[in-house]
């Protein structure tokens, strides 16, 4: 056995027991220090003390709320004002809205408002095809590599021996939630539409309006986290100080009913006057009308001399047949005398015939 041996067998033996030395003083330190009551003083407070019993009290509270949430997914009682029931995401979300279960509540209205941030910053989009691709790209690597050194591939030495399918259960399941789901909005829009409740009519009205006037300064995900605000917050407003907004809105329902009655009342006394106007109008032409009528029959003739004044009057028709009546009038006088000389006119042998230009002799 050479020297290089017997220093290379002398120095492990050094080193193990010098590792085995530090190994031990490393464990009785590390035993020491989990032992002191110093130690045990602190962790006895974390697990026993005032917070943590502070959150295992939260954590309860939370999980309780949270299974009340899920509970109240019910049909309501109540029908829409068509008599259809509506679904049970009608008392789901308003359970939540009413902030009966807070801490769920609050939990649900950050993750939504976390969520349009993460839309809005991060590129979710882009990373999800990273992963992907980079899963796709290691399996593929492992599989070819293995392949190749060890003849055998390891991605496929993980694979089951039953892929993972959904159960026909679980997706009919989710597909009921997601037609109830889509039914809830579907509902509810025409529920508003048709003014089943005016108040609600009223303020998706202004929301409507405020939103088209919003939409060109502020951007989209701007626009839904004011939306998310209001739809969450709203209602938390309106249970905090429900008698002071209750009170309110009833002396504001009150000058409006007696401003209605006032203008109903106003149009009454206005609609009465305009009809006895016209009434009296209607009267007055009524009279008139009958003097005119009065006047006129009382001018006008009888009908036995009005009948004989015409036949009087009409022409007389020959029939077929038979000679008309002529008079002696009908036919021009025949001249007397001899023709003057140099007259050659026929006006003027009129004229100096013995009638002297008149159209009947004289007697």
């Amino acid at each position: 056995m050479d020297s290089n041996s017997v220093n290379g067998n002398v120095q492990g033996a050094k080193d193990s027991v010098y590792n085995s030395e530090v190994g031990d003083h490393a464990q009785s330190a590390a035993n020491t220090v989990q032992n002191h009551p110093a130690t045990q003083n602190l962790k006895d407070s974390l697990n026993n003390g005032p917070v943590a019993d502070m959150a295992r009290d939260q954590h309860a509270k939370t999980a309780s709320e949270f299974s009340n949430l899920s509970n109240s997914r019910t049909t309501p009682n109540q029908p829409a004002g068509t008599g259809q029931p509506l679904t049970h995401y009608h008392s789901f979300f308003y359970e939540l809205l009413s902030w009966e279960n807070p801490r769920a509540t609050t939990i649900s209205f950050i993750s939504v408002i976390l969520f349009i941030f993460a839309a809005r910053y991060l590129p979710a989009l882009r990373w999800a095809f990273k992963i992907l691709y980079m899963v796709l790209g290691i399996a593929a690597a492992v599989e070819v590599g293995g392949k190749l050194v060890l003849s055998q591939g390891l991605a496929s030495s993980f694979r089951p021996k039953k892929y993972y399918t959904i159960p026909r259960e679980a997706l009919e399941s989710s597909l009921e939630d997601v037609e109830q789901l889509i039914n809830f909005f579907v509902i509810e829009f025409q529920r508003v539409l048709f003014a089943e409740n005016v108040p609600v009519t009223i303020a998706s009205c202004v929301a409507a309006f405020l939103s088209y006037w919003l939409i060109k300064v502020v951007p989209f995900w701007g626009l839904s986290l004011i939306g998310v605000s209001c739809i969450y917050l709203g209602p938390l407003i309106y249970m905090t100080n429900k008698e002071l907004i209750d009170e309110h809105l009833a002396k504001a329902s009150d000058i409006a009913n007696s401003q209605a009655n006032q203008v109903r009342d106003l149009a009454g006394h206005h609609t009465a006057r305009a009809q006895e106007t016209v009434k009296a109008y209607a009267g007055d032409y009524s009279a008139k009308a009958q003097s005119y009528i009065g006047s006129a029959r009382n001018r006008s003739t009888s009908p036995e001399v009005a009948s004989s004044k015409s036949m009087a009057n009409a022409p007389v028709k020959s029939e077929p047949g038979t000679a008309p009546k002529y008079s002696a009038s009908d036919f021009p006088h025949a001249p007397k005398q001899a023709p003057t000389p140099n007259v050659t006119s026929h006006q003027e042998q009129y004229e100096q015939s013995q009638f002297g230009g008149q159209a009947v002799p004289a007697s």
